[in-house]
């Protein structure tokens, strides 16, 4: 049986001494090059709820609440973190005083929420020259809309 010297026992210390302290690849950080992947692309279709939890792709009209809606959208950004549209708001709010039309606004949607490879506008926020009901004014500037469950 061959035994270690203290010579050879030496030299292997030492060899894995600067193993240790040199790693096994450059020691230099690493160098990145380039753009980072834009966080702001949304996987997927798209959707907004009506009331009834039915999705919809950029609709021409749907129930924002109980007691309002919107009609005749027409969409200048879908799909991106914030959508933006001009329309008509109608709601139980005016009877009898509506336009047949309705009153001029723009609705935002924001607020992406993800399920797996779609994902749902969550806010809509209602702006009109027309002077609301103070609560719904209220309630139109943060509407909660609803998003399956996961």
């Amino acid at each position: 049986m061959h035994r270690p010297t203290a010579a050879g026992t030496t030299v292997f210390a030492l060899v894995l001494a600067a193993v240790g302290l040199t790693g096994c690849g450059n020691p230099e950080t690493p160098h990145v090059e380039g753009p980072a992947p834009s966080p702001s692309q949304i996987p997927g279709p798209v959707y907004v709820s009506d009331t009834l939890g039915h999705p919809l792709t950029r609709p021409t009209g749907f129930a924002l609440t109980e007691f309002s809606s919107v009609s005749r959208l027409s969409w200048r950004a879908w799909g991106k973190p914030t959508a933006v549209a001009t329309g008509r708001l109608t709601g139980m709010w005016c009877i009898p005083h509506c336009p047949a039309k309705g009153y001029r606004a723009t609705i935002e949607l924001g607020r992406l929420q993800h399920r797996e490879n779609v994902s749902y506008y969550t806010r809509a926020v209602v702006r009109t020259s027309h002077h609301l009901p103070p609560d719904q004014a209220a309630e139109l500037r943060e509407v909660k809309l609803p998003v399956p469950e996961p």
